[in-house]
């Protein structure tokens, strides 16, 4: 049997450096997502917004790449666009991963958006919430969890989440590595997750150069909020 095709992305959770403890030369690739660059030094992958500090940004060695907006926001707009994705890094990134590599999993370290010291230290120094931040597209974390799990496995990759934390906002079934040779996946109800495409693009929430923020079109949060009500309908069992 042929090895599953399995992406590891590093989020900026203080638990994230468990993944300096996970098998090397195992992953397609490893994207270290913002800060997560620093926890292990055979990343493939660093990948930030435009605004992260300077004196944060990932420093590439012979091999590593480094991918910014120019290069996630096209990708994010193939699966419906940023604002529909979650305008946080670690949707940001998947989503990109998703249509970089074409992998049959992805598995999520330091991603789980629980936050249990606000403002708390992590590996790289004082750290603040981003997805929690006052964001219309970030209402329902797990609405885009769910989405992201939906659309990746239309695309025939399964999404799993490494995370040992008790709570988590993604919704992935929970692994030991990402690389087990059978997974539990949950079951989708394809007929709700074709009713929440359906209200994105009746929505009409698309900024294609992700600057959403930037638009003299306000974002509608109410619609917004519709939309991920919706993609909560989408899982029918939980692995």
């Amino acid at each position: 049997m042929t090895s599953p095709k399995t992406v590891l992305l590093i989020g900026s959770a203080p638990d994230a450096v468990r993944a300096k403890n996970l098998c090397e030369n195992s992953y397609e690739a490893i994207v270290a997502i913002n800060n997560a660059w620093q926890i292990r030094s055979d990343w493939t992958h660093g990948i930030y917004p435009d605004d992260l500090a300077d004196d944060r940004k990932p420093i590439a060695n012979d091999g590593q790449v480094l991918v910014t907006s120019k290069d996630f926001v096209p990708a994010n707009n193939v699966h419906g666009g940023i604002v529909y994705a979650g305008a946080t890094m670690a949707f940001t990134a998947a989503y990109w991963a998703l249509e970089q590599f074409k992998p049959d999993r992805m598995a999520f370290i330091g991603c789980d958006m629980i936050y249990e010291h606000a403002g708390g230290d992590h590996f790289y120094g004082q750290g603040s919430a981003d997805p929690l931040r006052d964001d219309p597209t970030l209402q329902i974390l797990e609405a885009k969890s769910n989405r992201l799990m939906s659309l990746a496995m239309r695309n025939q990759c399964a999404c799993v989440n490494l995370s040992i934390k008790p709570q988590s906002r993604l919704t992935f079934p929970r692994v030991a590595t990402g690389l087990e040779a059978s997974l539990n996946f949950p079951v989708l109800d394809e007929a709700e997750i074709d009713r929440a495409l359906d209200m994105e693009q009746q929505a009409g929430q698309y900024f294609p150069n992700g600057d959403y923020w930037n638009d003299t079109r306000p974002l509608n949060s109410r619609a917004l909020r519709a939309v991920d009500e919706q993609w909560m309908k989408t899982v029918v069992t939980s692995a």
